[in-house]
């Protein structure tokens, strides 16, 4: 009976686990691991800034940023990452300089969140940024069309024309 008691509440601890693990996305640590990446796929690194208190953040990253990060279209493009823009908390910028997340905020020139920003790997800003939650009946196309100028650019492709995919 206890061993059928530690089994299910080991099921019940993963299964928590992975549901929280899918409401958030990774926060940025380094940068230039993540450039890594990016360049291995031949894709972006999109950066969302975001604020602790931020409602509008919450809902941009829920209803749409962290359902299309787990898309297999955006996840074999995008290595997405979190930066807290008014936090102390630390990671690698894409220099491997350790900077906090508010510095590479303000590096960005970012003052509002959410604002969402497509780079290449040295984090060289590659569309213009999306910022705010906008008209929400198209966040996904701002977000979608952000991601996909900037693939087009560092793939050295032409623009895509809407519906080409």
């Amino acid at each position: 009976m206890k061993q059928a008691v530690a089994w299910w509440l080991a099921i019940v601890a993963w299964a928590c686990g992975t549901a929280l693990a899918a409401d958030a996305l990774p926060p940025a640590r380094d940068l230039q691991k993540d450039a890594r990446a990016a360049r291995d796929l031949r894709g972006v690194v999109v950066l969302v800034f975001s604020g602790e208190d931020c409602r509008y953040c919450r809902r941009a990253l829920h209803d749409y940023l962290i359902p299309m990060s787990q898309t297999e279209y955006y996840r074999a493009r995008v290595v997405m990452r979190q930066v807290e823009a008014f936090s102390d908390l630390e990671m690698k910028d894409f220099q491997g300089r350790r900077i906090p997340h508010r510095a590479l905020a303000a590096r960005h020139g970012v003052r509002v969140v959410p604002t969402v920003l497509v780079v290449d790997g040295e984090g060289r800003p590659l569309a213009k940024p999306v910022v705010g939650l906008l008209t929400e009946d198209f966040y996904t196309y701002y977000l979608d069309q952000a991601i996909s100028e900037g693939l087009d650019k560092v793939r050295g492709a032409p623009p895509q024309r809407l519906g080409a995919r």
